[in-house]
């Protein structure tokens, strides 16, 4: 027989799963935000976080508690969605688990069981961050950070990142490559596999870092080539969008989603972090690079793309918004998958023709505030000009 309270609790988590998410009425033309997180610590099955024998749980205890679920990897598999989440136990160590759903915005349920990776590097403590990609060579592959102690340094928070690989076909068994080397950057993180060959070789998106923490002489995301998946090695890593000073990307930038293949150009969501007196502002930002040289940047707006708006700037890791999933579909229709906080996880929903529009039509930033007022008063003499029309 099992605890009362167990009931509670699944009739809680039964009205999470089944409530229908809305949009806002936030409005900007470019995308729709919508009012719920699709996935949250609540979202976790309940046989995940308690012991549900009464004789060695006689209390209803949470033995194996769950702090968070956010950042995560999104695919479309036969008419299904799939997002492979980073969850944080209360013990900090980060694991994956897949969620599903007919819906791309609300109605997601953990799998049974969270992923088993294959344990090939022992001195590795930590994993997180996934994206996914369908490669033309027929796999989906899992880049991830995979994080372990910095020996060499006294702080006992000192760490060491690494981008982890694996691959799979159905997102139940997993193959684990060797880690990249990139011979250049001792560290790396929010690696992306491109998903296409170029130059009929792997691709990825880099973020060279001379450790965990800064990124130092790494000039923004990286694009280098791979001759063997199975043997990851990249020697020369380009920069494509370029960390620049007093903008979004000022502290550190980062892939995050996959790119997106449309007619003018691979679209990029990243992620820009800048320094404030409060801490480290994470925001996502767009740019587009060249369907053939994808490393070369051809349209690149001004700020950001999403920046945390009202509860989505508390959390463990306030005032940040995070994506490293997206799942464009076939029809046009684009979910970005977005985490605020280090805390719960987001949906806001596009359309490739937008994404289009905002990151070849919206203006650059002339990086200068005399400069930005200019800009900015031509447009209001423009529109001003309009009105006046509109009025006679």
């Amino acid at each position: 027989m099992l605890h009362k309270q167990y009931y509670v609790e699944l009739e809680k988590y039964n009205r999470l799963i089944a409530k229908k998410n809305e949009k806002t009425g936030d409005y900007n033309g470019i995308y729709d935000r919508f009012r719920d997180p699709v996935l949250t610590r609540e979202h976790i099955p309940l046989f995940w976080k308690y012991d549900l024998d009464v004789k060695t749980n006689p209390y209803f205890m949470e033995r194996l508690g769950v702090n968070a679920a956010f950042n995560s990897g999104a695919v479309e598999l036969n008419g299904k969605y799939y997002l492979v989440a980073r969850v944080e136990g209360a013990d900090r160590k980060s694991f994956f688990a897949v969620a599903e759903s007919d819906s791309p915005v609300d109605g997601f349920q953990f799998w049974d069981y969270p992923v088993e990776l294959p344990d090939t590097c022992p001195e590795e403590t930590n994993v997180y961050d996934m994206r996914l990609t369908k490669h033309e060579d027929g796999y989906l592959y899992g880049v991830f950070c995979s994080e372990s102690k910095d020996k060499s340094a006294k702080d006992l928070s000192a760490a060491v990142a690494a981008a982890g690989i694996v691959r799979t076909k159905d997102l139940k068994t997993w193959e684990r490559l060797p880690n990249l080397k990139t011979l250049n950057s001792p560290q790396q993180r929010n690696v992306v596999l491109h998903p296409e060959f170029v130059n009929g070789k792997y691709a990825f998106y880099t973020r060279p870092m001379d450790d965990f923490i800064d990124t130092g002489s790494g000039g923004g995301v990286g694009f280098g080539f791979c001759d063997n998946i199975t043997n990851p090695v990249i020697g020369e890593e380009i920069i494509t969008s370029r960390r620049k000073y007093h903008t979004i990307t000022e502290a550190k930038n980062g892939a995050g989603a996959v790119p997106i293949k449309t007619g003018c150009g691979w679209i990029h969501i990243a992620h820009g972090v800048r320094n404030t007196a409060a801490g480290l502002r994470y925001v996502i930002y767009a740019f587009a690079t060249d369907l053939e040289e994808p490393w070369k940047v051809i349209a690149e707006p001004s700020g950001f793309l999403i920046a945390p708006k009202g509860p989505e700037r508390v959390g463990d890791v306030s005032n940040v918004v995070f994506t490293n999933g997206a799942v464009a579909k076939e029809n046009g229709e684009v979910y970005i998958y977005y985490a605020s906080s280090d805390t719960r996880l987001h949906v806001a929903a596009t359309t490739i023709e937008k994404l289009v529009d905002y990151v070849f039509n919206t203006p650059k930033d002339p990086l200068r505030s005399a400069d930005c007022v200019k800009q900015r008063c031509a447009m209001i003499q423009k529109n001003l000009e309009i009105l006046a029309g509109e009025e006679k």
